[in-house]
């Protein structure tokens, strides 16, 4: 696996974790409307307990073709087979070792997950159970699973690669190693900024909702409906509507604060008074409990940003350019200190390729069409006035309404690698042929502690063998 030209092939595919996400029904539904008798998967590996189906590398080839980074060779069906081998023996090792990735660690992410599966159904439970045949804890089970292994091999790997960095000695010599008829072509790509304001609902608009909470609550103690069937008609919480608002048991320090605090300080049964927390505001009743945990249910109605609220903040954003523009202050110290997305203020407001962390994104990475053909009107160093877009909640997957300045710094013409342009790239890239030959030892002496068995179909890739080149 040494050789340069393997290395360029799955420089950054080579084991990372490939997310086989729960939009994608399994092979067991499948099976349902496929004649019987019919083989339709079949164990290729087993590595200790765990086992590797055809159709996971089948998925996972799929994922990693559509990752390659552009201008490397993407990686074969060999090379990803090897990926998810190594991955097993991760999953295997972390157990001898005692690599733990509890609950908590996990949980978050889960229902993150559960919750963009709900709303590409329009958040409706039901039509999601018809779609998939399974219930939504059968769901949310299955992708606590998925989570939980993915989140073990990342610790296991990191454990074996924390440590590396790369010199730009390192870089250079990576660089002149690649054949110059063989270096990658890099298509043309964009420097872009963003400032983002996030309108933020008035305090009418939180009245309102917390009368709307009060009003419900009193409906409850009056006995004249309960708490479970009011939550299935008014909450917004897809995860738990369904389930009367039940959250089910949660240790302490799991939920938001808020939530935490109030339901803490409630009596079995006893329903406390609207709260706000990150997601909205709930309506709690404390179902029971323990010493170190507790079981609630809850109704959540998010306040939203009205029309004015929306143009309070594209004149804020406005006024910021106004600034920048008259160099009172620099694009970069304005994203850190008032833009409301954490992906790029930290980086001044950039947007960075994922792969190399590069501030140059082409078109394919670019993702974003509306960003992308706003970028196309502008002249490279203006920025935009406030737009109004959506973007996607990374903690619910619901969208929501957003304001945001653009900034096109600079635009590169395509070209093929050199240091002087693509340096980022070719740091990254050295960086995972480094961490490639660390994990390849790893793996070889790993091997030898767990038991592996290989299908004979896949005896060509040769992945337990010794590299002799």
């Amino acid at each position: 696996m040494n050789n340069l030209t393997k290395t360029l092939a799955v420089i950054l595919c080579f084991l990372s974790t490939i997310a086989v996400y729960a939009q994608e029904k399994d092979s067991t539904s499948t099976k349902e409307n496929k004649p019987s008798g019919q083989i339709l998967d079949k164990i290729i590996a087993k590595v200790d307990n765990y086992i590797i189906l055809e159709s996971d590398l089948q998925k996972s080839y799929l994922e990693a073709i559509s990752q390659s980074q552009e201008g490397f060779e993407a990686p074969s069906r060999c090379d990803v087979f090897e990926s998810l081998l190594v991955n097993k023996l991760m999953l295997a090792k972390a157990e001898i070792d005692s690599v733990i990735v509890t609950d908590a660690e996990v949980i978050m992410d889960v229902n993150q997950r559960f919750n963009m599966v709900l709303q590409q159904f329009g958040g409706n439970e039901e039509t999601l159970v018809e779609a998939y045949g399974k219930t939504a804890e059968q769901l949310k089970s299955e992708i606590h699973d998925m989570v939980k292994e993915q989140k073990t091999v990342a610790k296991m790997r990191n454990s074996i690669v924390q440590s590396m960095s790369v010199s730009p000695a390192e870089v250079r010599e990576f660089y002149n190693q690649i054949p110059k008829d063989s270096l990658p072509f890099f298509s043309a790509e964009v420097s872009v900024g963003q400032i983002v304001k996030k309108p933020e609902p008035s305090r009418k608009e939180k009245d309102r909702v917390i009368k709307q909470l009060n009003d419900i609550k009193q409906q409850i103690l009056d006995g004249d409906v309960d708490f479970a069937s009011m939550a299935v008609k008014y909450s917004e919480d897809p995860g738990s509507k369904n389930q009367g608002g039940d959250l089910g048991f949660f240790r302490k320090g799991e939920l938001a604060p808020e939530y935490e605090a109030m339901a803490l300080s409630l009596r079995e049964g006893e329903i406390g008074e609207p709260v706000e927390s990150q997601f909205g505001i709930h309506l709690i009743q404390l179902l029971e409990r323990r010493t170190d945990s507790y079981n609630t249910r809850h109704i959540l109605i998010k306040p939203r940003p009205t029309e004015q609220d929306i143009a309070a903040a594209e004149r804020e954003l406005d006024s910021l350019r106004n600034l920048i523009e008259l160099d009172s202050m620099s694009f970069a110290k304005a994203a850190k200190d008032f833009s409301e997305d954490r992906n790029t203020s930290d980086n001044g407001g950039f947007f960075s390729d994922p792969t190399t962390g590069a501030n140059r994104l082409s078109a394919r990475t670019l993702e974003d069409p509306i960003l992308y053909f706003t970028i196309d009107t502008m002249k490279v160093g203006t920025i935009s006035h406030a737009l109004r877009y959506e973007e996607q909640n990374q903690r619910t997957g619901e969208p929501e309404k957003a304001v945001r300045l653009l900034y096109f710094k600079n635009e590169y013409p395509a070209h093929r690698a050199n240091l002087e342009d693509d340096y980022e790239k070719l740091k990254a890239a050295t960086k995972k042929q480094k961490e490639s030959e660390a994990l390849e030892d790893w793996f070889k002496i790993a091997k030898e502690e767990v038991y592996i068995d290989i299908d004979p179909a896949y005896d060509r890739c040769n992945a337990l063998k010794e590299d002799e080149s």
